[in-house]
Formats: structure tokens, C-alpha cells, sequence
């Protein structure tokens, strides 16, 4: 028997499947976790800062932060996918935590607005190197048959730490004030997540290259970074489909994150309340991904995209149409199992879809679209609050949610295998 080796094959050690990197993917779980609550801490009380600090009046200024958070995480998500294909994870995560270093401390103690949008744009750049990365990872990880469920695992970390940040702000906020105790929170966010992916996170590309090596007849060669991106954008129906689905799940985010807290306000809910409800709606769409990431495995991901779009749509429906503190927390139930639906079996899609060799690109490429729904909701929001009124912002990103799950019921095939 001939038992020499390819100096091409992988080593005999790597094995996909989540149960064989049980360890690993526990501890990206867990540094995902960190990534989120860095979102978390602004979500209850930034909004409040920019009014009562700052003295801004214009939702359009307010939710400028929004804004540059969005087009900085975007455009640093395409990269972090091109550059981990390229480069390898774990060197990008790392770089991801460095650049969020300043970020809590630029909020604890900014003198003006700018530095407020300042600290925003290196927490989306922070975002897009590290929650790109771990999404990555955990895919490479996983294998083809647990995707979904690996998503679902690792959005539930980042979602839920995203919920108890905001609930913990919140009520530092209302019991410290605004400024600076609640982002204390963020100084221990970063350390935790810097640590451990310097000091124990390990390097995943082999596992992709493995991978890649199984089904090596799937696009052969790898593309030029013009052509995933047109591929991914347009070209191919599933792909261009799920980026518009993702663009317009953080569009409706965008103006949930800016506008709901004030209209929360508005309605004469206290600090404490608007805490509870900006962490309902993530903790609900965090949880519910643990179902919903295996859901995508056996059902299959067309269904859960188009229905979750469509439960979004009604729970801001509700939530437009509420004056008290139950009909808020219902409409953010409903948009929290809504994007739980969505969230995680978009991604698992992309990996069904793209080849391995240059999966790390594409994911790049639809998280790039996906958070300029960020930037793309808070801005369409703000200037149709400060025109028409902030019912009016609402109701319109309602019937965009609607209209983005009819374009995936008609233009998305089933892209799981298994479930066609």
C-alpha cells in the first residue's frame, strides 16, 4: 500500500465538524460574545447622550453615528474577508480587538459629538475585522453539514451579549448616569476579547483548505476579487438575493438601534424601561437562533428567510402602532424572532453556496452590503423622521422589511442540499 503523502494534502489532524472542534469553536463562541456587548453598551443610552449632552435636536445628527458605525463596518467587512482568504483569521481578529481599544474611553470622555462618531467609526472597523473573522472561523470549523447550526450558535453569543450590554448600560446609566460608568462595561469587553484571541484562539485557513480540497471540481481556481464580488452582488441569484435580504434585516436594525429608544422616549418610558426594551429585541433574536440555526439544517433556508423578513415587517408594525410599554416589548419580541429567522440562515446560505476557496471573500462581500442596510436605515430614517415625523420613519422601513422577504420568495432557490 503506498503510503506516501502529497505535499499538497492536508494534515491528518485537521477534521471538520463541530464536535471535533468543540474546543476551538467554544472559544470563538465566547470571543463573539465579547464583540457583541462592544456593540451592546451604546444601544440604551447613546441616543440619550446625543440629546441631553449634546443638546442635538435633528434625528438626522442623531443618528449620524449609526451612519458612520455602518459604512465603516461595511466596507471593513469586504476587506476582512478578502484579507482572510488571502492572509489567514486569527492575525485580522486580533487586529480587530486592537482597533476597538479606544473606543470606550472615547465615549467615556468625549468633549464633542465628533468624537462620539469618532469612537463609532473605529467601532465599526473593530466589528467588521472581528465578527467577520469569527463568523469565518466557526464556518470553517463546522463543515458542510452543521453550518446553520454553527451560525445560529455563534450569532446567539453575539446577540444575547449584545441584549445584556444594553440592559446593564441601561441601568447603570439610570442609576450613575450616562457618563462614564456605563462604558466601564466596554473597558472589560476589550480586554477579555484581546486576550483570548491573542493567547488562545488558533489559526482556521487550513480547515478551509481542507475543505476545498473535497469538492475540487465547484468553480475551480479562485476568482479575482472583481469577480466575487459581481458574482455575489448580482450575478448569481441565491447570492444577490440573501445580500438584499441582509441589507434590509440592518436597515430595519439601523432605524430600530437610532429611532426606538427615542421613540421610547417620546412615549414617556424611563431610563430603565428603554434599557429593557433595546435589550429585548436582541436577546430575543440571540436566543432563538440556537432553533433557528438547526431549523435552517433540517427545513432548509428559503422558508425561514422569507417568513422571518415578514415577521420583522409585523413587529415593527406593532411597535409603530404602540403607546405603551407591552405593545413595545410585543413588537420587539416579534422583530427579535423575526431576524433570528433571517440572521443566521443567511450565512449559512452563503456557505452553501460559495466554494471554499473563496468563501472568506463572498461572506465578506454580503456583510459588506448587509451593514450598509446600518448606515442606509439610520440615514432613511433620520431624514424621513425630521421631514414627516418618526411614525412616518417607521412605517416605511415596515413596508421595505415586506417587500425585501416578496424578493426572496420569488427570486431565492433552496440552496441546503439536503432539503431540496
Amino acid at each position: 500500500m503506498n503510503t506516501t503523502r502529497n505535499a499538497n494534502d492536508p494534515p491528518r489532524a485537521i477534521r471538520l465538524g463541530l464536535r471535533a472542534n468543540l474546543a476551538q469553536f467554544s472559544l470563538l463562541v465566547l470571543v463573539n460574545a465579547f464583540v457583541g456587548a462592544m456593540v451592546g453598551m451604546e444601544r440604551s443610552i447613546l441616543p440619550a447622550i446625543a440629546e441631553r449632552e449634546f443638546h442635538l435636536a435633528a434625528h438626522t445628527a442623531i443618528l449620524a453615528f449609526i451612519v458612520v458605525f455602518g459604512v465603516s463596518k461595511a466596507l471593513t467587512n469586504y476587506v476582512a474577508g478578502r484579507f482572510a482568504d488571502v492572509h489567514g483569521r486569527k492575525t485580522i481578529l486580533v487586529t480587530g480587538w486592537l482597533i476597538a481599544t479606544p473606543v470606550p474611553f472615547l465615549l467615556m470622555w468625549a468633549p464633542s459629538w465628533n468624537w462620539v462618531l469618532l469612537a463609532n467609526v473605529l467601532l465599526g472597523v473593530s466589528q467588521g475585522l472581528t465578527w467577520s473573522i469569527t463568523v469565518i472561523m466557526k464556518i470553517d470549523l463546522a463543515g458542510p453539514l452543521n453550518r446553520g447550526l454553527a451560525m445560529g450558535i455563534n450569532e446567539f453569543a453575539g446577540y444575547v451579549a449584545v441584549g445584556a450590554a444594553a440592559l446593564a448600560t441601561g441601568w447603570l446609566a439610570a442609576r450613575y448616569g450616562l457618563r462614564p460608568q456605563p462604558f466601564y462595561l466596554g473597558v472589560a469587553f476589550v480586554l477579555a476579547g484581546l486576550l483570548l484571541s491573542l493567547l488562545a484562539v488558533r489559526e482556521t485557513h487550513a480547515h478551509a483548505r481542507h475543505e476545498a480540497l473535497q469538492q475540487p471540481d465547484a468553480h475551480p481556481g479562485q476568482p479575482s476579487p472583481a469577480t466575487i464580488f459581481w458574482r455575489t452582488s448580482w450575478q448569481d441569484r441565491n447570492l444577490s438575493s440573501i445580500c438584499q435580504a441582509g441589507l434590509v434585516n440592518n436597515l430595519n436594525d439601523g432605524m430600530a438601534w437610532g429611532l426606538f429608544p427615542l421613540a421610547f422616549a417620546a412615549a414617556g418610558m424611563s431610563l430603565t424601561q428603554i434599557g429593557w426594551l433595546a435589550a429585548v429585541y436582541p436577546a430575543v433574536w440571540g436566543g432563538c437562533q440556537l432553533v433557528t440555526g438547526v431549523m435552517s439544517d433540517r427545513i432548509g433556508r428559503k422558508g425561514l428567510i422569507v417568513a422571518g423578513m415578514w415577521l420583522q415587517a409585523a413587529g415593527i408594525v406593532v411597535t409603530a402602532g404602540s403607546l405603551h410599554f407591552s405593545g413595545f416589548l410585543a413588537g420587539a419580541v416579534l422583530l427579535g424572532v423575526g431576524t433570528a429567522m433571517v440572521y443566521p440562515t443567511l450565512l449559512a446560505a452563503i456557505g452553501d453556496v460559495a466554494h471554499p476557496g473563496w468563501r472568506a471573500s463572498a461572506v465578506g462581500v454580503y456583510r459588506l452590503w448587509r451593514d450598509l442596510g446600518y448606515a442606509i436605515g439610520a440615514l432613511l430614517s433620520g431624514v424621513v423622521a425630521d421631514l414627516f415625523g418618526m411614525a412616518s420613519a417607521i412605517w416605511l422601513v415596515a413596508g421595505l422589511t415586506f417587500l425585501s422577504g416578496a424578493i426572496a420568495a420569488l427570486r431565492l432557490q433552496e440552496t441546503h442540499t439536503t432539503s431540496r
